[in-house]
């Protein structure tokens, strides 16, 4: 009635964004019960309904994504190998890998990796040398590696190469400006029109750099 009479378009940006919170309350208890999935489906994940973890998240996000949600980012925050980096390294493979795997071919299967870009990565690398101690790593941001699936990636493909030692990109290097000019590609956009006025500049997400890695197209 309110908006009816002031014409007040902050009124009806509130109205949807309840309406919005309704929608997704009244949704999320079907969609987060995995349970329902075949007994095929969650072995493929390795996911166990009641539980938390990584695998169980890899198939939400596939039920999310079926269900139109067009961006879904996951976490594993056990990374961090300044220590124990054989013991923790093996565990931390054990509890993404199948998962990360079955999320792939899952998608495949029911024809959705196509329009649905997986981004593997995280926000660096580690040192091909020691620390503290004999079994852990630094951080390190020259070199490390992600993987992409889906989308309009060509499959089956490994760009660029280290040194003997895994300390500095050789061959093919991919500047985290180009990585996000070709992942605005894939999703649709040139990233050199994605702007925002700030102060008096377009600012974009590649600032004045960044070009498409034409190898990764498929």
């Amino acid at each position: 009635m309110r908006l009816g009479i002031t014409g007040d378009p902050e009124i009806a940006t509130r109205i949807n964004s309840c309406e919005m919170a309704y929608r997704m309350q009244t949704s999320a208890p079907d969609l987060m019960d995995i349970a329902k999935e075949p007994k095929e489906i969650l072995e493929m994940y390795g996911a166990e309904p009641g539980k938390s973890s990584f695998a169980n998240n890899c198939l939400l996000a596939r039920r999310l994504v079926e269900r139109g949600v067009r961006f879904v980012q996951l976490f594993h925050e056990a990374w961090d190998q300044h220590g124990n980096l054989v013991a923790d390294l093996k565990k931390n493979c054990l509890n993404t890998d199948q998962a990360c795997a079955a999320l792939i071919k899952d998608l495949k299967q029911r024809g959705m990796l196509d329009d649905t870009l997986v981004i593997w990565g995280g926000e660096f690398g580690r040192t091909p040398m020691v620390q503290g101690g004999d079994d852990g790593r630094d951080h390190h941001p020259n070199c490390f590696t992600m993987w992409l699936a889906g989308g309009g990636v060509k499959p089956g493909i490994t760009i660029g190469e280290s040194d003997e030692f895994g300390f500095n990109a050789t061959r093919d290097q991919v500047h985290v400006h180009d990585l996000h000019a070709t992942l605005l590609h894939l999703l649709g956009f040139d990233h050199t029109k994605l702007t925002y006025r700030f102060q008096g500049r377009d600012f974009r997400l590649t600032d004045v750099s960044g070009e498409i890695v034409q190898k990764l197209l498929a």
